[in-house]
């Protein structure tokens, strides 16, 4: 087996590890009229009715696992999806609406939730489902007597987008722009149980974070917001309406989200089923099987995706030089998610721009192959096909074979564009689950 097919085969068993339905099975257990979720135990036949909701990328595999342990006690159920993220179910409805950028058919698919959350009581059981992509599938702006319209919810996010915020300050804004993110959801539930199985493509997975933690305490504020949009400079680029809603909840004339003081939390139980480290730790294995030496270096990365990049090469040329930190044939794996600050007008994603600015750093490597792969479990890297894509050391060649100049495509920010020929960008369609990004640097 080559270095690239080993590479693809790693990043495949990380994919697999992160298996929603797998998640589930191995957190939620049924018995009969027992229902277990980690170390709580709930009674069915004590239960009302059950009700699924839930929101995110993998959501379609998520809701085929509840079916598959609930479906007899559910009685209604509906799960907002990413456009094409979708899966087979008997009783719970799939709503497909619009990710990065929320759109219409995110706003009715989430009044629908609410309306599903308007009907609970106290004798109800609530299944929330959530995974990545959440934030802008899950939405419903704030209302009167300030309300933010889509277009200027939309304006928002993509300003943030552009300026390279970390997903973190990105959901801090948008939980103080809605009516349902953190833990806003809860309010809705009228006092019934809710279970939420979380899929974390957060790094760390602060339960405050994942999809904007619409059933956790928020410890943000708007100081918080409002300071995020001071410090990216993008305040000129914002409509006015969501500068005064931000403005007025600072002065204290709007509520601030639920903290973990609210009693709204104490009949949520919040569980993660799978992040970023489990899908880490099984392509590490992976590696060892086929003969690597391994190092699992951090499932916490983050930075601008091109300096990154500068890293992961870096360590390539120390194991090709000095054989450290370990001796090739050396894997070394990371998980996280990195950021891109848009400058040019080009087509990519944060795990196409890390393999461009790793192939120009790579190229012509003497004495050794090599090879970065970066890719997205969710299948998806910025509004294109690709999950992300592959470089070697002769990568740049062959891209000037092409009539290619691999800084000026990385300049323009199109990363996409320039892979696309080479046929080194990562195809895999959507794999319905979402634990941030895994990167392999290979070397033979």
């Amino acid at each position: 087996m080559n270095l690239r097919e080993s590479a693809l085969e790693i990043f495949h068993a990380a994919l697999n590890a992160a298996d929603p339905r797998t998640a589930i099975h191995r957190v939620v257990q049924r018995d009969g009229d027992r229902l277990r979720v980690r170390e709580y135990e709930y009674d069915l036949a004590q239960i009302g009715r059950v009700f699924v909701i839930g929101f995110g990328k993998a959501g379609a595999a998520m809701a085929q696992a509840t079916e598959e342990i609930l479906g007899d006690r559910i009685a209604r159920g509906l799960v907002i999806v990413k456009y094409g993220h979708v899966a087979p179910l008997n009783k719970i409805q799939l709503h497909q609406a619009g990710h990065p950028l929320l759109d219409e058919n995110s706003l009715s698919g989430t009044r629908q939730i609410l309306e599903i959350l308007d009907d609970a009581n106290e004798n109800d059981l609530v299944i929330c489902l959530i995974s990545g992509g959440g934030s802008a599938l899950l939405e419903l702006p704030v209302d009167a007597p300030v309300g933010v319209s889509l277009d200027d919810f939309r304006a928002t996010t993509d300003a943030l987008l552009r300026a390279g915020a970390t997903i973190n300050e990105l959901n801090t804004v948008r939980k103080h722009l809605s009516q349902v993110k953190g833990g806003q959801l809860a309010r809705r539930a009228h006092g019934a149980q809710i279970i939420s199985l979380i899929l974390s493509d957060v790094i760390g997975s602060p339960l405050d974070m994942i999809a904007s933690g619409p059933t956790a305490p928020d410890p943000t504020t708007f100081g918080d917001a409002q300071n995020i949009l001071e410090r990216r400079g993008v305040q000129t680029q914002f409509p006015a309406s969501v500068i005064h809603h931000i403005e007025r909840g600072v002065q204290g004339d709007v509520a601030d989200t639920p903290d973990e003081r609210n009693h709204i939390f104490e009949r949520v139980q919040n569980v993660i089923i799978a992040d970023n480290a489990i899908a880490c730790n099984a392509a590490v294995q992976h590696a060892k099987s086929l003969g690597f030496n391994t190092l699992l270096l951090s499932t916490y990365l983050q930075g601008e995706a091109k300096e990154v990049a500068k890293v992961f090469a870096a360590i390539a040329r120390e194991i090709v030089q000095s054989n450290q930190p370990m001796a090739h044939p050396a894997c070394i794996i990371a998980g996280g998610e990195t950021t891109v600050t848009v400058r040019g007008k080009g087509i990519g994603g944060r795990n196409q721009e890390l393999a461009l600015a790793a192939a120009i750093e790579i190229d012509g490597m003497a004495a050794s192959r090599v090879v970065v792969l970066s890719g997205g479990t969710d299948g998806t890297d910025g509004p294109n096909d690709a999950a992300g894509a592959i470089a070697d050391e002769r990568t740049i060649f062959r891209a000037t074979m092409h009539g290619k100049d691999a800084r000026a495509f990385l300049a323009n920010n199109d990363s996409y564009n320039f892979f696309k020929p080479l046929n080194d960008l990562i195809i895999t369609g959507p794999t319905n689950t979402n634990v941030n990004d895994v990167i392999l640097v290979i070397v033979g």
